[in-house]
Formats: C-alpha cells, structure tokens, sequence
C-alpha cells in the first residue's frame, strides 16, 4: 500500500492528504487507522468529517468521545485532539480542514463554532462522505469550490452563530498563546509564561490545564508541529522546518509530525505538493 507512512506498523494503516491548487486554506484527508493512536494535535482550520466505518475515540475539550458509523465529527480551530481506534478493525474516515476565515468568506457568515464534536446522522453523514469523495476527485477549481459551498451549508445546521464570547479565563491566556506562536524555536520555563499570564508559576500551570485540557509542553508542541505543517507546505526543506519550529533536528521532526499527523513530513510534503 503505496501511501502508508512509513511509521504505521499496521499494514492497513493508511493516510492520505491533498490540497487543491487554486484554493489556499483547505486540506482533504481521508484515513483508515487500525492501530495508530495520534498523540494530541491541532489543526489550523475546522475538522470537518465523517465516519464511514468502525469507532474513533479520541479526547477533545478535556472529554472523551466516541465516533461511531455513520456520525459526523466538527472540531473547531487550534483545538488540541487525539484519535485511536475503538473497534478491532480500526476506522475509516475523511476529513477536511477549512481555515475559518475561508469558511466565512463562502458561507457570509463569520464565527462559525462547534459546540458538540459528534453528531449521528446517517443520512446526512453518508450525503458529507460522498462531498468529501467528489472533492478530492474534482480537477477543474469551479467544481472544487460549487462542491465546498454545498459542503458547508450540510454543516450550517450544527454551527452555532455567533461563536459565543469567550470567558475570561480564555481571555488571561490568549497573550500566553500569542507568546507561544512568536517564541516556537526558543527554550521556553514555566516561570517565563506564568508571568506573561500575570500568576504565580503553579497557579499558572493549573489553570492553564483546567482551561486548555493540555500542559503549556503539550500546547507548545502542537503549535511547533502545527507551524511546521505550514512550513512544509510551503515548499520548506524538512530540516529547516526542524529549526525553525524549535525541534532538535529532522529526525525529531519526523518522529513528532507522525506521531501527530500519521504520516512522515517528506511523506506529507510530497502528497500535498504534487
């Protein structure tokens, strides 16, 4: 099977992604994972899916759930996530990630937001999973972005707009985040991010928890291999994406990008560049 990546141990354990060329913003992925368990990562745009067979488990929002056939999954942006399966033959599922920006620029509707990652619906679900299949086939860009419009209006029903106002919690550690992106190649100590938040160290560290659902070491690496996702599709060569993401060389980025994303950077890169 040409496209596993070479970390899956698992011969049926597959990975593919695509991007389209004219149309920035958007990532097609569709999988079938068996035994890989996807350490927690995050995405830039929404997770916008559908199960077609088997049950995914994955922790999202400080909860665990459960998505089994014929369920549509909605994750918002730069949520940290994992996923493994919940069934002995794994799961098979497509997604596509959309940056919200695009997404409100198609559907005239800006602060889309998710407040359930899991919805059964067969009909619906089966309807999304044929979109998702004709938009990764679609060659010419006027079919690609009539097919993303009907997309998100299948998706409009389970968006609640506006996105409600974030708690102050939130609020107190957005300048922690900002920090994280502007300093992802640096060294970073707890005592350095617990007085961006204006706390005490610990106290910073519980409450980041309790808000994020995620350590700052487990938040800083998302973002790193997040960015780093980014720089590889730009064309980046692998080992100066390692640089510049803060990881010790390429074989760590390797290791870290697959543990995330399931498949290797050069892997990634070659799928989505070609």
């Amino acid at each position: 099977m040409q496209d596993v990546p070479g970390q899956f141990d698992h011969p049926a354990d597959m990975a593919q992604f695509r991007h389209p060329p004219h149309r920035d913003g958007v990532e097609l992925y569709r999988a079938h994972i068996v035994r890989y368990a996807f350490e927690p990562h995050c995405h830039d745009g929404f997770g916008l899916g559908a199960i077609e067979s088997g049950v995914e488990r994955f922790r999202y929002r400080g909860a665990e759930h459960l998505a089994p056939p014929d369920s549509l999954v909605m994750m918002n942006a730069d949520e940290l996530h994992t996923g493994s399966a919940e069934t002995a033959g794994g799961w098979r599922y497509r997604m596509i990630y959309i940056d919200p920006a695009l997404a409100a620029r198609i559907t005239g509707e800006p602060d889309w937001w998710f407040d359930r990652a899991v919805r059964t619906d067969q009909a619906g679900t089966r309807e999304v999973t044929a979109l998702l299949d004709a938009l990764w086939r679609a060659d010419e860009p006027l079919a690609f972005d009539s097919l993303l419009a009907v997309l998100l209006d299948r998706f409009r029903a389970y968006a609640r707009v506006p996105r409600p106002a974030p708690v102050q919690a939130a609020i107190r550690f957005a300048p922690v985040i900002d920090y994280l992106h502007a300093h992802l190649a640096e060294r970073l100590s707890l005592d350095l991010l617990a007085a961006v938040a204006g706390l005490s160290p610990f106290h910073f560290l519980r409450q980041f928890r309790m808000q994020h659902h995620a350590t700052p070491q487990q938040m800083l690496m998302a973002l790193r291999l997040c960015r780093a996702k980014r720089l590889l599709d730009a064309g980046e060569p692998p080992a100066q994406v390692a640089a510049t993401t803060g990881l010790s060389d390429q074989a760590h980025l390797t290791r870290a990008f697959a543990r995330r994303y399931g498949a290797t950077p050069a892997r990634y890169q070659r799928q989505v560049r070609s």
